[in-house]
């Protein structure tokens, strides 16, 4: 997959209530781990407002998103649903 294909540092996520930015591309094989799940895929580095950390996949990142289980951010995008979400719990 080309590069352009994927999101970029900074972009800004609604994750199940908290805000996240990816702060870091992680290219396939690139990451020192023992998992082979995170080493053969292209990851992304996902810091969250409330000091939590996640690495998540490409893909698993496109299918939350195709799902609405995740939204991306952006100057148009209106958090009116998702506040209310958050201010009901």
């Amino acid at each position: 997959m080309p590069k352009n294909d994927y999101y970029d540092i900074g972009t800004l996520i609604w994750d199940m209530g908290k805000i996240g930015v990816i702060c870091r591309l992680i290219e396939t094989g690139k990451l020192n781990t023992s998992s082979a799940m995170v080493k053969w895929r292209f990851n992304y580095e996902i810091y969250y407002v409330d000091g939590s950390i996640t690495i998540m996949g490409h893909d698993t990142l496109e299918r939350l998103i195709q799902s609405g289980t995740i939204y991306l951010l952006d100057d148009k995008y209106i958090l009116g649903d998702q506040m209310d979400e958050v201010s009901k719990r």
